[in-house]
């Protein structure tokens, strides 16, 4: 296995709790699913801030940035049931990705954490 990427970004939480008033920001960045996790936890904003952080980093260890087909809300982030937390790649992002990456050819890992006032995340990108 070789590293084809490494991303990482840290986000203000006070930033993403200014963006959440925007119902639009919302339904832009984040998944339904991302959603109803986030809307459920204790600290929703957190929650959201380490999952925007998640996809920020993704797109940089993938090496595009948010453009050229890859949507911020076709990048979810979820949980498995012990915690640990994982990054599933749907719709035209994913047909993107499996065209590149030669139909899912690549191991995502993901680390996030988090303070009061910011949230970071780690990807590698792996094939």
């Amino acid at each position: 296995m070789s590293i084809f990427g490494i991303g990482t970004d840290i986000v203000s939480v006070d930033r993403i709790k200014n963006s959440l008033k925007n119902r639009n920001f919302i339904n832009r960045i984040f998944n339904e699913k991302e959603i109803l996790k986030c809307k459920k936890t204790k600290n929703s904003v957190n929650c959201y801030a380490k999952r925007f952080a998640a996809k920020e980093a993704f797109s940089k260890a993938l090496g595009t940035g948010i453009s050229n087909g890859i949507n911020f809300n076709e990048i979810v982030i979820l949980n498995k049931r012990s915690g640990k937390p994982y990054v599933r790649i749907i719709g035209e992002t994913k047909k993107k990705l499996d065209k590149k990456f030669k139909r899912g050819k690549s191991k995502i890992s993901l680390s996030l954490s988090d303070e009061k006032k910011y949230a970071v995340a780690f990807v590698t990108i792996t094939l």
